[in-house]
């Protein structure tokens, strides 16, 4: 089992989606990876020879940010947005949507679970219009 940029990279997997598994590499970049590296994307992660995987580890770790530095590198932009004070800020401060998505339904994922609010509702004996 190969290990780049601190991730053991599964086995049995295609090169070029084993690479996924680091924080940061998605499928455009993996197959760029590879071809900077010149190997075949097709390629399972056991059969690679450690001369491969250490290019592979060489192209990615001076290249790239990735895993701990690219989460460090994105918490400290969130924090810089909030010191701000600009409405991308105050969103991220109150667990809201950032990008301008409807709130008064959905967002439930960023909002968290329900909770209800008395008088919210039709009210007691009110008939549909």
């Amino acid at each position: 089992m190969a290990r780049i940029a601190g991730v053991d990279i599964p086995r049995n997997k295609h090169i070029g989606i084993a690479l996924r598994y680091i924080y940061g590499i998605g499928p455009v970049l993996s197959l760029k990876i590879l071809d900077k590296a010149n190997i075949n994307s097709e390629t399972k992660s056991d059969d690679l020879t450690e001369e491969e995987v250490n290019r592979i580890r060489e192209i990615i770790d001076h290249e790239y940010t990735v895993e701990g530095e690219l989460r460090r590198d994105i918490t400290l932009n969130i924090k810089r947005l909030q010191e701000i004070g600009g409405y991308r800020g105050i969103r991220h401060r109150r667990n809201l949507p950032v990008r301008g998505q409807r709130t008064r339904t959905n967002a439930r994922i960023r909002r968290g679970a329900r909770q209800t609010v008395a008088g919210r509702g039709r009210k007691r004996g009110a008939t549909k219009k």
